[in-house]
């Protein structure tokens, strides 16, 4: 297994500081968090490209996946959206990360017209990421929350340059358990992101274990070769407690449910 954490957690935080903080509590990589707030995104220039592959590779960290903001299933005109696609995935083929983050967003869609955005959408743009080395991943959130809801539309774009990001509290909240949700994505998953909260209501950050999700479960489920990231939101409750003193901690119960799951399949 291994072990990456989101940027999300470190709000502005230049990119030699948290790589550095990702090798000294032994994460194997990063989810860079793309926004034009952070230090790099997809509007940012091929020297900035190549020198933070530099500090990454220094440090001895990878780049997880690009965590992007389009919304494939949203209402609206699809260039719009394929050109952000293909902008996050020309970023995420110069930083070498296998992956790339986008929502679903069509919450104030009807699920048929959401869902035939999001098919339509990746369907165009798969073929694009695959021949860049990169896999666009919907994540389980908004309008397509559930495992079962993002399979519905991955089903039907049937194409190895699209696949799901299982986040686990959106499953949770919408009511799957892990092993269901795991079921559900066998043919999609990409990574799996981990968190933790106090309850369906209140949603700022806790670290790893303090909260309610069913981290273990899905833990359990993952694959033995996959990753586990850490998604901290602390851009978004900036009253949550900072995320570097945290990691060692996060890592270590990461560790240690991940040799859980593995003992209990050898025991069976």
């Amino acid at each position: 297994m291994k072990y990456a954490f989101s940027t999300l957690g470190l709000p502005g935080t230049p990119l030699e500081r948290s790589a550095a903080l990702a090798a000294a509590h032994g994460f194997d990589g990063l989810e860079l968090r793309a926004h034009p707030e952070e230090p790099l995104h997809a509007d940012s220039p091929a020297a900035e490209r190549a020198a933070g592959l530099r500090t990454l590779t220094a440090a001895g960290v990878a780049v997880l996946g690009v965590a992007g903001y389009a919304k494939v299933a949203a209402a609206g005109a699809d260039e719009p959206v394929l050109a952000e696609l293909r902008a996050l995935v020309r970023l995420a083929a110069d930083l070498r990360a296998p992956y790339v983050r986008v929502f679903p967003g069509g919450g104030d869609l009807s699920e048929a017209d959401a869902d035939a955005n999001a098919v339509r959408r990746l369907r165009a743009a798969a073929p694009f990421a695959e021949r860049n080395g990169v896999r666009i991943l919907l994540e389980t959130h908004d309008s397509h929350g559930t495992a079962a809801a993002a399979a519905r539309a991955l089903d039907r774009v049937a194409h190895p340059g699209a696949g799901a990001l299982w986040d686990v509290l959106h499953t949770w909240l919408g009511g799957e358990t892990p092993e269901r949700s795991r079921q559900a994505l066998a043919a999609h998953l990409g990574y799996i992101q981990v968190k933790d909260v106090a309850s369906a209501r209140e949603l700022t950050p806790l670290g790893l274990g303090a909260g309610v999700l069913p981290l273990a479960q899905a833990v359990a489920t993952a694959p033995r070769d996959g990753w586990l990231c850490w998604e901290y939101e602390k851009r978004w409750h900036p009253e949550a407690a900072d995320l570097p003193g945290q990691l060692a901690g996060g890592r270590e119960y990461l560790a240690r449910l991940v040799a859980a799951g593995a003992a209990a399949v050898q025991a069976n």
